[in-house]
């Protein structure tokens, strides 16, 4: 890569600082010394699969970030983001000879788990692994929040909205597998094609105005979607929750599960299909923030979720957002090596932290052993440690390669 010799922007600057806080917040949720195993299925946990034990797609495995730390250190490890009700897999049958260093009192199989090509370092439709050194596009990739795979922007069949306005997706094979999804879309989606600035602007000046669309509201949207808009069919909360999809308050995004237990024991999609607003039924959809809280909770609908096997969608702490102002609330999130890393792409920052974290765990590691066993720490002993971690360091980078 060549040397970038103009002066930075601060707001790339901080926009970096952004993205490694994020990346910062996926550890930070998890627990980086003690094997998740004994917690059970984790509602949400940073998951890694190792390539040097479990490299049949016959067979994907996932670990935790302790047992990626401690029982694979220098092994060909990659990232999986964050998996639901996902259990450690480090040492079970899948791993065969090889055992857990934290946990052995494991089952062969944990058979909740659910797995895709990403345990075997694929992604998207097109099946092809990140990074990608084959793509001279450099595109994002973005998680659909159901069935958790991570998907090229130009492969969504749909046009993508700034990921900082709306920060929820579901691609189109999981908006099929839930179809009822789509009544919902119509309604608190971003409107399909239409940029998510030319849409605020719209949706702002209907609030103001009490709610009427104005008839030259927009090429991009056909004629049979405008009526269904006006406040006939809703009240000033529901238009207020369609405005300004990206916009939503503190409350809003980090809100609890009771908005939706407490509403009406009327069917809220039953309210919507009477309105008769559709949508196309194609591409991937972007959501606000609080769409979860507009999904009726009846017993019916409830049904629904579970046959669909969407249920997670009832509850807001499922999602990424609530798992990662968690991580912020953990020291990870003030992290030191955030002014040092604010330049580095993403991989990097995380071979950092690994690294750093690593470098902590051993040092104490050694220093308890020195006392453990009554030794003084001399200049040859430490040599001789820094030797033994540079010999750890060019393993893994071997088997990086193999």
């Amino acid at each position: 890569m060549a040397a970038n010799i103009e002066q930075p922007d601060p707001d790339d600057f901080l926009a970096d600082e952004e993205e490694l806080e994020k990346a910062l917040c996926v550890l930070a949720g998890s627990d980086p010394e003690n094997c998740s195993y004994s917690r059970g299925y984790v509602k949400r946990q940073a998951v890694f699969a190792c390539n040097t034990c479990t490299p049949s797609a016959a067979e994907p495995a996932g670990i935790c970030l302790a047992c990626a730390n401690k029982c694979h250190d220098g092994h060909d490890i990659f990232e999986l983001y964050t998996k639901r009700n996902f259990r450690c897999d480090c040492g079970n049958r899948k791993f065969q000879d090889f055992q857990c260093q934290l946990n052995t009192a494991k089952d062969d199989e944990n058979v909740r788990n659910l797995y895709n090509h990403n345990f075997n370092g694929r992604y998207c439709t097109c099946d092809r692994p990140y990074p990608d050194t084959d793509d001279q596009e450099n595109d994002e990739m973005i998680q659909c929040v159901i069935c958790e795979d991570w998907f090229h922007s130009r492969h969504l069949g749909c046009t993508v909205v700034e990921p900082e306005e709306l920060q929820e997706m579901v691609c189109e094979a999981c908006m099929n597998k839930a179809p009822f999804l789509w009544m919902y879309a119509a309604h608190f989606a971003v409107p399909p094609a239409i940029s998510v600035s030319h849409a605020e602007e719209e949706e702002e000046v209907d609030v103001e105005e009490g709610g009427e669309k104005n008839e030259s509201s927009g090429p991009s949207q056909s004629g049979d979607e405008e009526p269904s808009t006006s406040v006939e069919h809703t009240n000033h909360e529901e238009v207020a929750n369609r405005s300004s999809p990206g916009k939503r308050t503190h409350e809003q995004m980090t809100g609890s599960p009771g908005k939706a237990m407490t509403k009406s024991v009327v069917c809220r999609l039953k309210e919507l299909q009477a309105q008769g607003l559709e949508r196309p039924r194609q591409g991937a959809v972007f959501w606000p923030y609080s769409w979860r809280s507009e999904l009726c909770t009846c017993t019916d609908c409830k049904r629904a979720y579970v046959a669909a096997e969407v249920q997670f969608l009832m509850d807001q702490s499922d999602t990424i957002l609530a798992y990662e102002n968690k991580g912020l609330d953990e020291p990870f999130g003030q992290h030191p090596l955030m002014a040092l890393t604010s330049s580095m792409d993403r991989v990097q920052q995380l071979e950092v932290i690994y690294g750093f974290n690593e470098l902590t765990t051993s040092i104490s590691a050694f220093l308890d052993q020195c006392v453990a066993e009554g030794k003084t720490v001399t200049v040859e002993a430490v040599h001789q440690f820094f030797e033994e971690l540079r010999a750890r360091k060019r393993r893994r980078t071997n088997a990086g390669y193999q």
